[in-house]
């Protein structure tokens, strides 16, 4: 064979490589996957996204896939690297990956409850404890170390209250889930605990907590959470579609319904980085923010 036909067969097999190599590209483009922060069980997680992840396949025409992590660090840095499309983000892990990506963490939408969110803290009935001051020389459960309802937001408030935990409390524990935190305040493996105003109030809903013996003895105030992210190198085709899709979520529609339900939301709506602007103030704040 001459240089030239050479050459050319040389050209043909660059065309056909490159060509399975874009289709490659375009066929896992075609795959999103989600992950969330275990800010509850995992079989709860999943049953929720369920029915969202079906959704989202319907509205964007691609196939989505639901990925679980062991802990909020790791669903920052699925993010981060871009092994994960789309999170469920606190306020405090969206803050955290945002830093790590050096500002290239998009939040697309927050429910409507996550413009006004709060935190509770819980004790035991019998306990006496009624006030912030009262946790002195007591032990107290917070979530994870990166929940911004169950960690970063009540420290902030107690140390507003002049209470280091670190200091004042008799033991500070993490229980690593909202709803593992209710449980180790019912069992008295703490005095009090601090968790989401959300969990808590799903659990008093449900009876599976008895307010009779574990009630709420303070609220804090109001503060923005949760959100869903994507990294900024995603398409902004397909970040507008992924917007559109949850924004587009109606409560008077059985699916709508459905899913609104399960994510404990009213609607979604849009929402942008200055929104968490405080949140990342607190963190810094509290020593948090590394």
């Amino acid at each position: 064979m001459t240089a030239f036909p050479r050459f050319v067969a040389r050209v043909a097999r660059g065309a056909v490589a490159a060509l399975a190599l874009a289709g490659a590209a375009a066929q896992a483009q075609q795959v999103l996957r989600v992950t969330a922060i275990p800010d509850e069980s995992p079989t709860e997680l999943a049953r929720k996204f369920a029915p969202l992840g079906q959704y989202l396949e319907s509205k964007l025409g691609m196939k989505v896939e639901w990925t679980p992590v062991t802990d909020y660090a790791a669903a920052v840095e699925t993010v981060v690297n871009k092994k994960i499309d789309l999170a469920w983000f606190g306020g405090f892990t969206f803050v955290q990956a945002n830093v790590r990506s050096g500002g290239k963490i998009v939040p697309l939408v927050q429910r409507e409850e996550d413009e006004k969110f709060r935190s509770v803290f819980i004790t035991d009935a019998k306990s006496g404890i009624t006030k912030l001051e009262d946790l002195k020389g007591k032990t107290l459960s917070f979530g994870s170390q990166s929940s911004t309802s169950g960690h970063l937001m009540p420290r902030s408030f107690l140390l507003g209250a002049r209470i280091n935990p670190d200091v004042d409390l008799k033991r500070v524990a993490f229980s690593g889930a909202h709803d593992a935190t209710i449980a180790a305040v019912a069992s008295g493996k703490v005095d009090a605990g601090a968790l989401n105003i959300s969990v808590w109030e799903k659990f008093v809903a449900e009876k599976k907590v008895d307010t009779s013996q574990v009630k709420v003895f303070f609220t804090t105030p109001a503060y923005y959470d949760y959100n869903w992210s994507v990294h900024a190198d995603m398409p902004q085709a397909l970040q507008d579609k992924i917007k559109a899709a949850f924004l587009a979520l109606d409560p008077n529609t059985p699916q709508g319904k459905e899913i609104l339900g399960l994510q404990r939301a009213t609607k979604f709506i849009a929402t942008k980085p200055e929104n968490y602007t405080g949140i990342k103030a607190a963190a810094e704040n509290a020593g948090l923010l590394k």
